[in-house]
């Protein structure tokens, strides 16, 4: 297997674990409709599109033929269909029927009058065994059976990141060295080069930009790194792991946004200023974005909820990554498992 590093602990209070691309946590609803999440919070600006994701509508496949449609039919998992835009439901009703008479199918396509929440969402996945499901799109796994009473090392290896979850199951050479079943349960698309860990519980109080302190930092680097900090009478930013990087930390948050807005501006005045600037308020994701970046494995942790959360970085960038779960002779959960790609 090779060397194995230790990136640090999670716990999972709840006994049920979610595993996404931290950069999408802005969606997350809790035990809300998605539909009250404001899409500006995970970066749709545009007042058309906004208007359309939050009029977006969960569809439930019945009839005699329910499950067999809804696997060969192939565009979720399951028989829910979350997250519909709704510019889309008309056609995907179109497609749908046209789906089902072609197979010869007894099942339709009922729109429900509520979406269903994303805590709810990982209930009904643990309930089926473990899996995955969508949200807005972005792909989310979770499971069940997870240790809710002790800390859990999460370790990357050469193949990925696993983690044990069974100690009596653990070997120093091989973190699932008792299993004898692996269970995919689905792939993580990671747009954002980085996969979180985290129990289900506590990601319901998850704040991923609005800050905890009401503080936030200004970041900036580039080409034009040293005219902008003369021009701004910019400091080094002074964070762990950020050599060479300017800015300002813990300032009240309108004045941070006034700096922002001002870096944004001098650098689009003139096209030829190359400049990188971050806006950060100090949220949970910044937070645990801070300790990523401190760590030279990077990652990090952050208490959320009651519980400790886990951020690492690939170490690939972006792609799809499967996750699965690995079993001992009774089917108990000895491991859980994300392969990297060879």
């Amino acid at each position: 297997m090779g060397e194995i590093y230790g990136l640090g602990e999670i716990t999972c209070p709840s006994g049920e674990l979610v595993i996404v691309d931290g950069g999408h946590l802005g969606m997350w609803s809790g035990e809300g409709s998605p539909a009250l999440v404001d899409p500006g919070a995970f970066g749709v600006q545009d007042p058309v599109v906004a208007a359309d994701v939050s009029a977006a509508t969960d569809f439930l496949i019945t009839g005699p033929d329910a499950d067999t449609a809804a696997h060969s039919f192939g565009r979720q998992p399951g028989r829910t269909l979350h997250d519909i835009p709704a510019s889309g439901a008309a056609q995907l009703r179109e497609l749908f029927a046209a789906h089902c008479r072609e197979q010869g199918f007894d099942a339709v396509l009922e729109a429900r009058a509520e979406r269903v929440p994303h805590r709810e969402r990982v209930r009904r996945c643990v309930e089926g065994g473990g899996g995955r499901f969508l949200m807005n799109g972005v792909p989310v796994v979770a499971l069940g059976g997870v240790p809710p009473d002790r800390p859990l090392p999460v370790l990357a290896t050469d193949d990925g990141i696993v983690i044990p979850v069974d100690p009596t199951h653990v070997s120093p050479a091989s973190p699932a060295s008792h299993a004898v079943k692996s269970v995919e349960l689905g792939e993580i698309r990671v747009d954002w080069a980085r996969l979180l860990f985290g129990d289900a519980d506590a990601l319901s109080a998850w704040r991923h930009d609005e800050p905890v302190d009401g503080l936030a930092d200004v970041a900036f680097w580039g080409a034009a790194e040293a005219e902008a900090a003369t021009e701004f009478a910019a400091p080094d930013l002074g964070e762990p792991g950020e050599k060479g990087v300017k800015g300002w930390t813990g300032l009240p948050l309108p004045d941070a946004m006034r700096l922002a807005t001002a870096l944004f501006d001098w650098k689009d005045a003139d096209s030829r200023r190359r400049l990188m600037v971050d806006f950060r308020p100090h949220s949970h994701h910044w937070q645990i974005m801070r300790a990523v970046r401190a760590s030279p494995l990077e990652a990090g942790t952050v208490q959320v909820g009651g519980a400790q959360v886990l951020c690492a970085m690939t170490g690939q960038g972006d792609g799809w990554f499967p996750v699965s779960a690995d079993l001992d002779p009774t089917g108990r959960l000895v491991s859980v498992r994300v392969s990297f790609p060879a």
